[in-house]
C-alpha cells in the first residue's frame, strides 16, 4: 500500500531521490515461510560448527601426520646408515639407491599429510561461512517481509527512489492505493513517470510516397500547435523498417531528437508537425507555385509587359516547398508575374 508519496507532478527529482514510501502487508504464507527457512539455515549453521570443530580436534592430533613423520625419520635414518656401507663398498649402488628412493617417497608422503591436513581444514571453514551467510540472508529475509527493513544494514527496503534526474510527468497513484511488486508473471504497479525534459523525442508518420527521400541525421522544423509562434529544431534518428496501413495508406514512423530550447517549454505529449528538409536554397528567386502554368513538359508564366498586356515566358524551376518554387532563369527581381486565378 502506498504509505507516503513525496512528489506530484511537475517536480523536478535527482538521481536516487525518494519518491513514495511503500507499507508492506505481508502474507502470513511468506512469513511462515520466511521462518521455516531461518530455522533450516539455523541448523545448518549450527551442523557445520560441530563438524569443524572435530576436524580442528583431527588436525590438532596430528595423527596422519605423525605417522608420516615416523615413517620419514625410520626412511632418513635406513638411508644415512645405508649410505656409510655403501661409501664402505659393503653394499652395492642398487642397494643403497633404494633406501635413498625410500626416503624421498616418505618426505613427499609427509608434506601432502601436512598439505592435506591444511586443506581440509579450509574446506570446513569456508563452508562454516556458507552457513552463516545462508543463515543472515533468511534472517534479513524475514525482517524484511515483517519490518520492511534490514537491522544489519538499516536498509529501507520499500522507499521508491527515482532512477534517473528529470521531471516528474505523472504520479498515477494516491496515499492508500494498493501496488503490487513487478516479478515473472505482472509488470507491476508503476508508482511515477520520470523523464529527462531535455532529451526529447518527436514521433510521427510519413507517407510511402516520401519515405524514400528520407536519410537519418536529415534536420526538422517542428511547429507545436500550443506554441504557434515557435519552431522547433529535430535531427532525424530512426525510420521504421516496415510501414502500417491508416486510412488506405501506408505509413513509416520515424523518430527524431529535438535540440534543447531554452525559450520555450516543451511539454510531453504536445502535438506537433514537422517539416523535413530534404534541400535548401537562400536568397533565392521564387514565386507562387499556383501561378506557374504546365504545358507538357515546359513551365510557362505570364509577365507584364505593359499596361493590362502579358506575354507568356518560358521559364526553369528549381526548389519547391509546395507554395513557393524558385526560378532558376527566365525572369529577374523587375519582372511582373501574372496572378493566375485558382484552379
Amino acid at each position: 500500500i502506498v504509505d507516503e508519496l513525496f512528489v506530484e507532478a511537475g517536480d523536478i527529482v535527482t538521481k536516487g531521490q525518494k519518491l513514495a514510501k511503500i507499507k508492506l502487508v505481508p502474507s502470513p504464507v511468506n512469513i511462515n515461510n520466511a521462518e521455516s527457512s531461518v530455522e533450516l539455515a539455523r541448523i545448518r549453521y549450527r551442523d557445520a560448527q560441530r563438524e569443524l570443530a572435530r576436524q580442528r580436534e583431527i588436525f590438532d592430533s596430528n595423527l596422519d601426520i605423525q605417522e608420516a613423520v615416523a615413517n620419514f625419520e625410520n626412511a632418513r635414518k635406513d638411508e644415512e646408515r645405508n649410505k656409510q656401507l655403501f661409501d664402505d663398498g659393503i653394499v652395492s649402488e642398487q642397494q643403497y639407491n633404494q633406501f635413498a628412493l625410500d626416503k624421498e617417497v616418505k618426505k613427499t608422503t609427509l608434506e601432502n599429510a601436512r598439505i592435506l591436513a591444511k586443506n581440509n581444514l579450509k574446506q570446513f571453514e569456508a563452508d562454516l561461512e556458507i552457513r552463516k551467510e545462508e543463515l543472515d540472508a533468511a534472517i534479513t529475509n524475514l525482517q524484511l517481509l515483517k519490518e520492511g527493513a534490514s537491522r544489519k544494514y538499516g536498509q529501507i527496503s520499500n522507499t521508491v527512489v527515482s532512477t534517473v534526474d528529470g521531471m516528474v510527468l505523472d504520479v498515477p497513484v494516491e496515499e492508500g492505493t494498493s501496488v503490487i511488486e513487478r516479478n515473472n508473471f505482472n509488470e507491476g504497479t508503476s508508482i511515477a513517470v520520470v523523464a529527462d525534459m531535455n532529451s526529447l523525442i518527436f514521433e510521427g508518420k510519413v507517407d510511402e510516397s516520401e519515405v524514400g527521400k528520407l536519410r537519418e541525421t536529415m534536420p526538422l522544423e517542428l511547429t507545436v500547435g500550443a506554441l504557434e509562434k515557435d519552431t522547433f529544431a529535430a535531427i532525424l534518428e530512426h525510420i521504421a523498417p516496415q510501414g502500417v496501413i491508416e486510412e488506405g495508406t501506408v505509413k513509416f514512423e520515424i523518430k527524431a531528437a529535438i535540440s534543447p530550447n531554452h525559450d520555450a517549454f516543451l511539454r510531453a505529449g504536445y502535438s506537433a508537425s514537422g517539416d523535413i528538409i530534404l534541400d535548401r536554397v537562400d536568397q533565392a528567386l521564387s514565386i507562387q507555385e499556383r501561378d506557374v502554368i504546365f504545358k507538357a513538359d515546359s513551365t510557362f508564366v505570364e509577365v507584364q509587359i505593359g499596361d493590362q498586356s502579358f506575354e507568356q515566358r518560358e521559364v526553369t524551376l528549381g526548389l519547391s516547398d509546395g507554395i513557393h518554387i524558385q526560378v532558376l532563369d527566365g525572369l529577374d527581381e523587375s519582372s511582373k508575374v501574372k496572378i493566375q486565378r485558382t484552379r
